[in-house]
This record gives C-alpha cells, structure tokens and sequence, in this order.
C-alpha cells in the first residue's frame, strides 16, 4: 500500500499555489471582462493584466511595456526566435543555439533551417556547461541570433548569462540575445539588462501558477515580427485576448516565488543533498549526471542508477506513490536516449539508466526519506533481473 504521494516531478510541472487558485477564481467569477473592452468591466479586467505586467517588470527590472504574455515558454520561445529571424532577415541569415535546448528552441532553429537559414550548434563540455570558446568563435558579421538556455531542464546546469552576453555583444553588438528561462524564472535572480539579454522566456506552470500561461520580455530595441495576426493586442506583437485569470495568476506566484527566494532556495538545495547523499551512501553504483555546486541549480538532480533502467525504475517507485521523470517532459514519453545526457558523452547505456528528480518548495524531508527507503528496496531488486 503507498504510504504517501511524493511528486519529484516539478521541472515538469508544478502544483499551482493556494493564492494562484484564489486569485484565478476571483478573476473568473468578478473580473471576467475582455481586458480591450472599453466599459467598467473591461477596465477591471485590464487592471488585473496591468498588475501582473507591473510585477514581472519589476522582479526583471526592465519597463512594463517590454512584457509580453504568452500562452507558455513553447510560444515565447517560438516567437523570440521566428519572430527575431523574420524581422531581421535582411541583417543576416545565422543563427547559434546549444546543443542541449529544449525542443521548442532546437525544433524552431530546425524550421528556421527549412526556410533558408543557417544554424550552428555549439557544443557542452562533460560537466553540461556551454562551451565558451566555440560560441565566440562560431558569431560572425551575419548572425542575428543566439539562444541559450539559463537552466538545462534535466540535468540543472546553470549557464553564466552575464559572460555570455559579453561574448555575443563584444563579438557583434546587433547579435539578439535569447535566453530561456523557463527552468530559472522563480529559483534565480535574473538581470536581462545587465547580462544583456535582448528577449527571454518564463513559463508560468514551472513556478506553481496554472498551465497556459506565460511570458516573453523583449527589450525595446529589438524588432520582432508576430506569430499570429488577428486584433493587436499588446502592441501588435501576440495577438488574441489575454488570458487574464492566467495573468493574474502568474503575477501571484512570481511575486510570491522572489519574496520566498531566499527561504525556498536553501530547503530545495537540502532536499536536493538529502536526497543525493541518501541515495550515493546507501545504494552502490549510483551517480550525479552534470555538474555539482553553484552552477547547479537547486531544484533538479540527475542520476544513473548502474544496471536500471530508468523507464523501469520510474514506473517502480510510482507503484510506490513517487513520481519521477526519465528527462524532459517533452520528450520522456518516447524511446529515445536523453540529447542532452548523449551530448555530455554518455554511453547510450549510462542515458537509459538515468532519471532526473526534481523539487519544489512543497516537498519535505520526510517525503525525500520515504523516496530513499523505497529506492533501497526497488534498486537492488530491479538489478537481479539485468542480463549479464
């Protein structure tokens, strides 16, 4: 029988927060209004949006009318870089990305391909940092865009955003700067200005508000061409109206999440060590995938159980109430190997049998206790049946 529920599936998704749920029914049920009406309902609905957009341009210290909302980071991410690529094409058809970006930039950089443009994939050393030095070498006179990720999303390298726009603007100063920062937003400070980050992308379900809702900051200087045409809602640049419960909610959870930082930072980077020393000290043949330390980041921990497949070992510990990722959510659910953990020089092997836990500021140490006492019974089961 499951002795409790213990979701370590948080760079997938997180539980939306009591004050997201409150907030989200207050804007359904009383600020219902379209937020371009012109009448009193309209205004509430807009006030609801503008507070939001105050918020996030607060928490990033750039102006308000440099926020976009969006439906996620898939879109922010699609229209940082088509709507980049489009609107200076004339400037250049080059475009950088690591080798390790989730789908929605790697994916979009391969369509950019179909339609004519150039793309280079620089890549990760085997600690899963970006490698510097070929990105540097790799910008010329005609590259319009980089996109680099903050957070890798399975194995939770943090990339230094600030030696990397140095790199970019002292290499070619009309070089756009992507970053995604769906893994980052709520767990890091982040300082698009001062890192020189041109447009950056936040989902709002990775930081405990609801699914469908998200963010793309652009500075000001940037042009961009839509994705979508139809009313010109926010300036032009995503049309359709908003999704103002989802907005309203989204400002909740990141005011919530920077006021927290602090606290929330250092339980998840003990749970994160609890979880990691449990697991390396009582079961034999365990490893860390990626980088450990400071440019680690708190919430996501990568690790190979030696003979177990990590598909096996999922559905194992969720009989017993634990839920896991084998790696992206975006791509757990097919057979192939983890891009990323190949791209940092694993054996194919090594990759099936890696799974990534991740946490948030709802787990407990009792709940890391429990995953721990049930991988020590699952493991050495589950190893009985490798063929030798």
């Amino acid at each position: 029988m499951k002795e409790l529920n213990v979701y370590l599936d948080n760079a997938a998704t997180t539980k939306a927060m009591t004050e997201v749920i409150t907030k989200m029914c207050i804007v359904l049920d009383e600020h219902y209004g379209n937020p371009s009406s012109l009448h009193y309902m309209g205004i509430e609905a807009e006030k609801e949006v503008t507070e939001a957009r105050s918020i996030l341009a607060r928490l990033l210290k750039v102006e308000k009318k440099e926020i976009f909302f969006t439906s996620g980071g898939t879109e922010s991410n699609n229209l940082a870089i088509l709507g980049v690529a489009r609107a200076y094409i004339r400037s250049g058809k080059h475009i950088i990305i690591s080798c390790y970006e989730h789908p929605s930039v790697g994916r979009t950089a391969k369509q950019l391909e179909e339609e004519g443009f150039e793309v280079t994939t620089i890549p990760v050393h085997s600690d899963g940092t970006v490698n510097l030095e070929v990105l540097e070498g790799a910008i010329r006179p005609d590259t319009i865009l980089v996109s680099i990720m903050h957070v890798n999303n399975e194995i939770g390298v943090i990339s230094p955003l600030d030696k990397i726009g140095q790199i970019i603007k002292a290499k070619n100063p009309n070089t756009i700067f992507h970053v995604d920062a769906v893994q980052s937003f709520g767990k890091i400070w982040l300082q698009p200005k001062k890192w020189q980050v041109d447009c950056l992308s936040i989902s709002g379900h990775k930081i405990h508000a609801s699914k469908g809702v998200g963010v793309l900051y652009i500075s000001q200087k940037v042009k961009i061409k839509p994705l979508m045409y139809g009313g010109a809602h926010q300036m032009g640049i995503r049309s359709g109206t908003e999704n103002t419960a989802g907005i309203a909610g989204l400002g909740v959870a990141a005011d919530y999440m920077y006021s927290n930082l602090t606290t929330n930072s250092q339980k998840l980077l003990e749970l994160k060590a609890q979880l990691r020393d449990g697991i390396m000290n009582n079961i034999e043949r365990t490893f860390v995938n990626g980088i450990e330390g400071n440019d680690s980041a708190h919430h996501i921990l990568n690790m190979r159980f030696e003979g177990v497949k990590g598909e096996v070992l999922l559905h194992a510990l969720e009989s017993k109430g634990i839920f896991i990722s084998t790696g992206s959510a975006c791509s757990s659910n097919k057979p192939e190997p983890s891009a990323t953990l190949l791209s940092l020089g694993y054996t194919e092997a090594e990759v099936n049998n890696s799974v990534r836990f991740s946490f948030s500021m709802y787990n407990t140490v009792e709940e890391i206790n429990y995953c721990i006492k049930q991988l020590m019974e699952i493991v050495p089961v589950l190893r009985k049946f490798v063929r030798k």
